[in-house]
């Protein structure tokens, strides 16, 4: 059984899929870096939880962001790779 011919998206293609991984990318390691920094400054200052439940939220938030760009080009990549895009 033989299979379809590989058929690679165009350089544009990879190109944009490049900038939005490198962008996930910085958003996750920024995400994880500010919400670190958010949970000691609560801690050391005494903010009230409800500060800290935010800053969990908006990390939840920036990070499912993240998991549904990071899906859509591995979905995207997956498609043009079987000759579906």
């Amino acid at each position: 059984m033989s299979r379809a011919p590989r058929h690679d998206p165009p350089p544009a293609r990879q190109a944009a899929d490049a900038r939005q991984m490198r962008l996930v990318a910085v958003v996750i390691a920024l995400t994880i870096v500010v919400w670190l920094a958010v949970q000691w400054l609560g801690g050391q200052m005494g903010w009230p939880a409800k500060y800290a439940f935010l800053a969990d939220l908006a990390a939840i938030g920036a990070l499912i962001w993240s998991l549904i760009v990071t899906w859509r080009i591995w979905r995207r990549r997956n498609a043009s790779s079987h000759g579906q895009g």
